[in-house]
């Protein structure tokens, strides 16, 4: 079901991205599961980036919404768009972090901010930390200033 997903994925975005005016390809990550948006043009990537990401986060928020409604839960997948190699480098940037917030947690005993992730780096981080059974993290605030916070695990049988 997946490649069928990720097709109608491809279509979605390849339709969106013409309405924008941007005809360019979508192809499909098979490895990562990715829909990968095939441009180099910088005017094109700038524009579909946006700052920090904030345009391709929306397009992403936007696939997952349209092509996961009205679908029961386990049919849902979750969408990732690529572009110029952003999420990759992201994804790279976000596990450093990761690794060094759980260091410092471990090391000082103290809960750590990470402030400045969209909400879909939020969900990324909260995921990748499910890793170490010691840690663990909560969001805390309102958008647009919400963070996330790291923490030793407490023993919630005493």
């Amino acid at each position: 079901m997946t490649t069928e997903q990720l097709t109608r994925g491809q279509v979605w975005l390849q339709d969106v991205l013409q309405l924008t005016g941007m005809a360019v390809p979508v192809t499909i990550d098979p490895q990562r599961q990715w829909l990968v948006i095939e441009t180099q043009d910088p005017q094109q990537v700038n524009a579909l980036l946006g700052s920090q990401g904030m345009v391709l986060d929306a397009l992403q928020y936007l696939a997952n919404v349209n092509l996961n409604l009205h679908l029961p839960p386990e049919e849902q997948f979750p969408f990732t768009l690529e572009l110029a190699g952003y999420r990759a480098q992201r994804q790279q940037e976000l596990e450093a972090l990761v690794t060094r917030a759980a260091e410092q947690v471990r090391h000082t005993g103290q809960e750590v901010a990470i402030p400045q992730l969209s909400a879909a780096e939020r969900r990324q981080v909260h995921t990748l930390f499910q890793q170490y059974d010691d840690l663990e993290t909560v969001s805390r605030g309102q958008e647009p200033e919400r963070y996330l916070v790291v923490l030793p695990k407490t023993d919630t049988l005493s």
